[in-house]
């Protein structure tokens, strides 16, 4: 476990002060002489934010550091999954690897904790998973990764998929994921019936993807809450993008939002620049858990995408349309905090006996920080430096 004391940070913003770590926690906030033997690091008057959260990636697919991918096949949802599935093995995508590549990029932008969603298919079998395991253990002390065992291809539609997801929770998934139960599987029934039968089995909470827009996507999240209910889950659900929400219909996405609220169910957005999302000061609002994610990034489906959740932060600003000053310290509480509520994390702040998992930022405030493009000062994992100016302390493979 480590010590640390960290001098001349603003928490928050607010005044300067220093902020002493005893086995990997933090013992106080104030001013402290440094003890013998103990580490001093100087925050040059930065801001300090717990540690930025990825609660919405997928750090099995990015071709991050390999040769340019060229990328000829229309936007698609069934193409795009069809072609990775089939074609990431001759491509190279080695899931260990890009992985590693991905979670330091996150790592080294100020990221402390992943929620990674892992592909689980009839043609891989837990092969990603295992990859991905691999380097949470690599990467333990550096950044904690939460791992969703993610049917991509689809449930009904993949024969051997149930069996699958079911083993994966067994190895030490902590999430189940779904996608789309009739976009993908035109079964939604079965999908949801089968999804609901694995977590109550193994007691792990769900996390659905749910591209469906419109009175379709709603007929979904409709279903979904009857199983939430019905398997007394309330709590224990989380609706990925959630394109429905961001309908032109304002009495119907309300309607959605008391009963999301209802239920307890949290919402995770990466802002899609082509999609209709949901409003995150609307959900705030409505006191739901809303955390965000870089989803994929340059990766078979697209070129875009940084492994930096301030780079997402800007991306889910404009899509929101925010500008005030309260509506982009949103943005930022919705890329740490907001991230750290949907995984139930424990012990996560800047109060005396949290975990000392923080990032230093450049800016003024909390809303320049959030627009200011500067690499991150400093990041503490457990009380260790873990990045310094952009650069994490371990090397991309």
């Amino acid at each position: 476990m480590n010590d640390l004391l960290l001098r001349n940070i603003r928490p928050y913003a607010a005044e300067a002060c220093d902020l002493l770590v005893r086995g990997g926690r933090i013992a106080g906030i104030g001013r402290f002489e440094p003890e013998p033997g103990m580490p001093v690091e100087e925050g040059g008057g930065a801001i300090a934010i717990p540690g930025l959260i990825d609660a919405h990636t997928h750090l099995d697919k990015t071709t991050w550091g390999m040769p340019w991918h060229v990328n000829n096949r229309r936007a698609v949802l069934r193409e795009r999954i069809d072609f990775e599935r089939e074609n990431r093995t001759a491509i190279g995508i080695d899931p260990h690897r890009q992985s590693m590549r991905h979670a330091i990029g996150l790592a080294a932008h100020g990221a402390t904790h992943i929620r990674s969603h892992v592909d689980i298919d009839p043609t891989h079998g837990l092969a990603l998973v295992d990859g991905v395991m691999e380097t949470r253990e690599r990467l333990a002390g550096i950044i904690d990764i939460e791992i969703v065992a993610f049917p991509q291809s689809g449930v009904m539609v993949m024969p051997g998929t149930v069996e699958l997801l079911d083993a994966a929770l067994a190895q030490g998934c902590e999430v189940l994921g779904g996608i789309d139960p009739c976009g993908i599987d035109r079964d939604p029934k079965g999908q949801l019936d089968g999804l609901f039968a694995l977590a109550v089995k193994h007691g792990k909470p769900i996390d659905i993807h749910l591209h469906e827009a419109g009175d379709l996507g709603a007929f979904t999240m409709e279903l979904i809450f009857e199983r939430i209910r019905a398997n007394g889950m309330q709590g224990q659900v989380a609706i990925s993008h959630a394109f429905a929400l961001g309908m032109n219909d304002h009495l119907r996405v309300g309607q959605l939002i008391e009963r999301i609220a209802e239920l307890d169910i949290a919402i995770l957005t990466t802002g899609a620049p082509s999609a209709t999302v949901p409003s995150i000061m609307r959900l705030k609002q409505a006191g739901i858990r809303v955390g965000a994610g870089c989803d994929g990034i340059r990766d078979t489906w697209g070129p875009w995408g940084q492994p930096d959740m301030l780079d997402r932060a800007k991306v889910v600003g404009m899509k929101n349309g925010l500008r005030q000053d309260h509506e982009l310290e949103h943005v930022l509480h919705v890329v740490s905090q907001g991230g750290a509520d949907v995984m139930r994390l424990e012990g996560y702040g800047l109060r005396q006996g949290d975990r000392a998992d923080l990032t230093l930022l450049a800016g003024e405030t909390l809303a320049h920080a959030v627009v200011e493009v500067a690499p991150r000062p400093l990041v503490v994992k457990g009380g260790r430096v873990t990045a310094r100016q952009g650069l994490a302390v371990v090397d991309m493979p």
